[in-house]
């Protein structure tokens, strides 16, 4: 435990700390190696002075992230990522026995949310850290007076990539961004296995009901989408793909589910769940074809999945039955039922994603910025991939945390791969 610190903050109760404490601790012990970096951190200070801002989920396995990047020597500021992904005590435990600067609250309305972000960026970082681009998009909008300073950035999640390449193609990105959620110890393992299980297990704990048997109507078949299909088939469900890329189509038939439109798929579904980090994949048109009782929820990062605003046309009574499920009352006099107010379902009513998955993840996150702090502003304002040798080195003290050894090539294997001459 830190030293007990006052500085800047806005947290719901900072007695919720001890409890916080704990929980931080337990997910360390499935964090290896964010440990062994730590450890190297902690010696050679590769971060002495650097102010990092982070708009991420403040979770416990962020909190093993936040401690990593200060036993490293940053001078670090935290926001929440999301209105609801907050975990109170673990923000509390941050602030009052770490000494680091957290703006974050479960619950808290879009204007406070953007004031925490203002306050992360109040930091005047010269790294961001991001999970869905708004550090990324509030300096680019409304404090490029930043940009001087900003050596890069990382990006957490596949919404913000998107949003980042977006502003790459317009000429209009002004620092570098590493792509952290490009790095194949991330999203072979976060995005499919992390999600998969998280997803599940948000919706389990909002409703508590049985998969088995339910048609579960899956929009889109990314990574994360066939995590989630994984582990819906796993517990018995039936598993129909709705898509809108021809081959993701073809992959899912190719692994044994339904694959049909989604107008199709809304008649039948007793459970909808969107992952495609776009814009109403769900739409009025399926919402008026929904039968009684459909569920819906969203694990992309942002809660436009969902067309929300058309549900609430579309309802003539609204009612909460449970903490993350609203029931609306179409006109027809169908129950469709919203889990987590449309947001991140798998953090809105669970933990998110296990934090060995979140080891791999955000050891990505901690030796990209240590590789941004060494550049020191030598890159150009693009969006670039985690580089090929930090993410072997994840894959290696990953292996090596879990005690598994694996064959290397020998110098004949090796020269006959790298060469041309040698056939049949």
């Amino acid at each position: 435990m830190g030293r007990r610190t006052k500085v800047q903050s806005d947290i719901k109760d900072s007695s919720l700390a001890s409890a916080g404490e704990l929980r931080i601790e337990w997910a360390a012990r499935e964090m290896p190696v964010i440990r062994l970096i730590r450890q190297r951190f902690a010696q050679e200070k590769p971060l002495s002075g650097v102010r990092v801002s982070g708009c991420l989920h403040i979770t416990t396995e962020t909190a093993n992230l936040a401690l990593t990047l200060k036993e490293g020597g940053a001078n670090l500021a935290l926001c929440a990522s999301n209105p609801l992904s907050t975990q109170d005590d673990v923000a509390a435990a941050l602030v009052q026995n770490h000494g680091i600067s957290v703006y974050a609250i479960k619950g808290e309305d879009n204007d406070t949310y953007y004031n925490h972000i203002n306050a992360a960026l109040d930091n005047k970082p010269q790294v961001t850290l991001d999970d869905g681009a708004d550090l990324v998009a509030s300096i680019h909008k409304e404090r490029t007076e930043l940009i001087g300073e900003v050596i890069g950035g990382t990006e957490e999640t596949t919404t913000g990539v998107i949003r980042l390449h977006s502003l790459e193609r317009e000429g209009k990105l002004r620092y570098p961004i590493i792509a952290v959620n490009e790095a194949e110890t991330k999203y072979l393992f976060d995005n499919r296995y992390g999600t998969g299980q998280s997803t599940i297990d948000g919706i389990m704990r909002a409703t508590n009901i049985l998969f088995a048997g339910k048609k579960v109507v899956i929009c889109g078949y990314g990574w994360c989408e066939q995590g989630i299909a994984m582990r819906a088939r796993g517990l018995g469900a039936q598993v129909i793909i709705t898509e809108v890329d021809a081959v993701r189509a073809l992959e899912a038939i190719m692994d044994g589910y339904q694959v049909m439109p989604s107008l199709q798929a809304a008649e039948l579904g007793d459970i909808f769940i969107t992952v495609t980090g776009g814009l109403n994949a769900i739409n009025k048109e399926h919402l008026l074809r929904m039968k009684d009782g459909a569920i819906l929820a969203n694990s992309g990062h942002f809660n436009v999945e969902i067309n929300i605003p058309a549900l609430e046309s579309l309802a003539v009574e609204k009612r909460r039955l449970r903490p993350f499920v609203d029931q609306y009352t179409l006109a027809q006099g169908q129950h469709l039922y919203l889990l987590g107010e449309g947001r991140l379902i798998n953090l809105a009513a669970a933990e998110g994603h296990p934090a060995s998955i979140m080891d791999m993840s955000f050891a990505n996150q901690a030796l990209s910025v240590e590789y941004l702090a060494k550049t020191k502003q030598t890159l150009s304002p693009k969006v670039y991939p985690v580089p090929k040798d930090i993410d072997r080195e994840i894959a290696r003290l990953k292996l090596l945390a879990t005690g598994i050894t694996i064959d290397t090539l020998t110098k004949e294997q090796r020269r006959y791969l790298e060469s041309w001459e040698l056939g049949t």
